[in-house]
């Protein structure tokens, strides 16, 4: 596997954005340092939502994340080092709670910029921006929900540069986590796909499967069990796609295609609510019909379904 792939090509997310620099994040001071340098850039994460210049109606440049100066009140903050660029650029993100509920909907910040989630703006984002949004998300959701130390208790501290926390009272580290996925188009021997949907979601709103990674377990052999366990499939000839940073909380999806021994399905209730198989002339009939909904521009899953399929959604022409 290699640092970029082509297999499933402008897969958002999956490409470098900033050098991590990961051997700064034990210098002395390193977080107040930066603050005190009017160079240093700062994305806000407040929630979900990052502040996101938007281009007027005609306008020549894609959305891009709306960046500041450090400002006093930010040290007061849990404070992230994101890296650098190559012209020697910091970054920092500072994570803030969610805007009340008069605020919610991404209004207007400055009369520009607008408040936006990774869901909503990330697939029309730079690389780099892109980057810096999921990596700044990430860190902040796992702070959020691993504030005190698992072995006894404390409360813990942020330190190197908010990749660790550390429990003042036994000197334990604890560092950010990811939870893997797995996420697979199922193919049969009649070249059809088998898209699902799962239980509790909306009527028509269908994609590929996907489950986590167990303990002690290989990756292939999650795509085989997750497959079994939910459609009752045996698959064979699994094969790598590529992989997806997805922040929602703290995950990575690692796609794959696998090919169906059988075309009889044994729906697991609690997880599928239905399951189905597609020739491609039924997907777009269906999908430019309105009957399914696409995956998001954003997802792993909708460039799944492309590859099979053998050309973008987009070019499925409503009925």
């Amino acid at each position: 596997m290699g640092l970029l792939t082509e297999t499933l090509p402008n897969l958002s997310l999956a490409r470098p954005g900033l050098d991590r620099h990961a051997e700064r994040r034990g210098e002395p001071d390193l977080v107040a340092r930066l603050l005190a340098d009017a160079d240093t850039r700062v994305l806000v994460v407040r929630g979900d939502k990052v502040a996101v210049a938007i281009p007027g109606e005609g306008g020549s440049h894609d959305p891009a994340l709306a960046l500041r100066p450090p400002e006093e009140s930010d040290s007061a903050a849990l404070v992230l080092f994101l890296g650098q660029d190559g012209d020697g650029t910091a970054y920092l993100a500072v994570a803030e709670p969610a805007a009340p509920d008069g605020d919610a909907d991404g209004g207007p910040t400055d009369g520009v910029d607008q408040w936006r989630s990774l869901r909503q703006i990330g697939a029309d984002l730079s690389d780099r921006d892109a980057t810096i949004f999921a990596t700044a998300l990430a860190l902040s959701n796992w702070h959020a929900t691993h504030t005190h130390c698992p072995r006894c208790g404390a409360a813990t501290e942020p330190v190197q540069g908010g990749w660790l926390r550390r429990c003042p009272q036994d000197a334990s580290e604890h560092y950010p986590r990811t939870d893997v996925a797995v996420i697979m188009s199922v193919i049969d021997d009649e070249d059809r796909i088998l898209l699902a949907r799962g239980a509790g979601w909306g009527t028509g709103r269908f994609s590929v499967l996907a489950g986590f990674l167990e303990p002690g377990e290989s990756l292939a052999a999650a795509v085989a069990r997750e497959v079994h366990e939910e459609v009752g499939l045996v698959v064979r000839d699994v094969e790598y796609l590529g992989d997806q940073p997805w922040p929602f909380p703290n995950s990575i999806m690692v796609g794959f295609t696998t090919r169906a021994s059988s075309s009889e399905l044994r729906l697991q209730e609690s997880e599928i609510a239905e399951a189905r198989w597609f020739t491609r002339d039924e997907y777009r009939e269906i999908l430019a019909a309105g009957q399914v909904s696409a995956s998001t521009r954003l997802s792993i899953a909708r460039r799944i379904i492309e590859r099979w399929l053998g050309h973008d959604l987009d070019e499925v022409t409503p009925a």
